[in-house]
């Protein structure tokens, strides 16, 4: 009889405690639009959808109410005749689906975008005398008025995400050790190595330079760097920086990972053995190669423009290099030389 009791309390605490790992830990539905830009012309956004459950009911909410509007097929609609005079808008809804309720936020910002074709490779650092990836080569990148600047982010041993473009920092492996340690490490400029959320958070505060994330691999492999790429997606999504980020890595991958935990992402692939239509069958947003992939394969760019991908090319500092693949039409160019490429554009 004793032991009868016994068990039976010690189910009973077992229920008790998955009925609170389940309070603290309840189930959400991720929802998301398909776009985060207000466009230049046109009245629609983005549709909105969750990947658990089917969308029962959306009701918008907050500050924004009257300015926006959801169909029936739940497109987010903006009704420009009631729209402030705003760069950024925070619309709040709360959807309804068969797997529950979540109260969301969408961060929808005026696409007032620089379209140049110049992506300033890890900032605007060479002619600035900044070092690259830090805040200030981001900032010099901004003020040139650069189409995108591009950084690279890892993690360390403890979780924390960092722009850097090398596994190491001054000969300290990333990977395997505390971020603490790392920041302590100064920059050039005296600036500590960026976090991701800093550098988000620099890279928000304007409208005109998208910011161009690359997932590095990890040196510790496959797994890590998957690790990386859910962190990195997640903290995006956290800022509301989606309106602003555009991912690459030359992990296939890493790349499908970003587009299953964000369908809304663009999302390019560097490393320059697919074929346009290679990425095209897997949704990719565009290809991001070396030039001389470009020089070896001269229909890639008319190829992609067919399949409806964006084209860029890293990284090209040669002038006459820089002239030809403007004149092929190429969408974007990665430069150490964004002050060249804007001359060249601006003639």
């Amino acid at each position: 009889m004793i032991m009868k009791k016994a068990l039976l309390l010690f189910f009973i605490l077992i229920a008790y405690t998955r009925m609170d790992v389940q309070a603290q830990q309840p189930e959400h539905t991720p929802v998301y639009l398909s776009n985060y830009t207000l466009p230049a012309k046109g009245d629609v956004i983005g549709i909105i959808h969750t990947k658990a459950g089917t969308i029962k009911s959306v009701k918008l909410t907050g500050a924004y109410v009257n300015a926006f509007k959801i169909s029936k097929d739940y497109t987010l609609s903006v009704r420009r005749d009631r729209l402030p005079d705003a760069p950024v808008f925070d619309v709040n809804a709360t959807v309804t689906t068969t797997a529950g309720e979540q109260k969301v936020s969408f961060r929808i910002v005026r696409d007032a975008f620089i379209q140049n074709r110049v992506i300033a490779h890890r900032g605007a650092w060479k002619n600035t005398g900044v070092p690259e990836n830090s805040i200030a080569a981001l900032n010099h990148a901004i003020r040139l008025g650069c189409m995108g600047s591009e950084f690279d982010v890892h993690m360390t041993a403890d979780s924390v995400l960092v722009v850097n473009h090398d596994e190491k920092l001054q000969g300290f492996s990333i990977a395997q050790n505390k971020a603490a340690d790392l920041l302590a490490l100064k920059l050039a400029n005296g600036e500590e190595m960026p976090t991701l959320e800093s550098y988000l958070k620099a890279g928000v505060v304007q409208t005109k330079t998208k910011l161009i994330l690359e997932v590095k691999k990890s040196e510790l492999g496959k797994e890590s760097s998957l690790a990386l790429t859910r962190k990195v997606v997640a903290l995006v999504e956290k800022l509301h920086a989606q309106a602003w980020v555009e991912y690459i890595s030359f992990d296939y991958d890493v790349c499908k990972e970003i587009m299953a935990l964000a369908p809304y992402a663009r999302v390019a692939y560097l490393n320059g053995e697919k074929t346009p239509a290679e990425l095209a069958a897997d949704k990719f947003f565009g290809f991001d190669y070396h030039f001389s992939v470009l020089q070896k394969n001269p229909a890639w760019i008319t190829e992609a423009k067919q399949h409806h991908l964006t084209t860029n090319v890293w990284t090209v500092n040669d002038q006459v290099l820089m002239q030809t693949l403007l004149e092929q039409g190429i969408d974007f160019i990665t430069t150490n030389e964004p002050e060249l490429l804007l001359s060249l554009i601006k003639r």
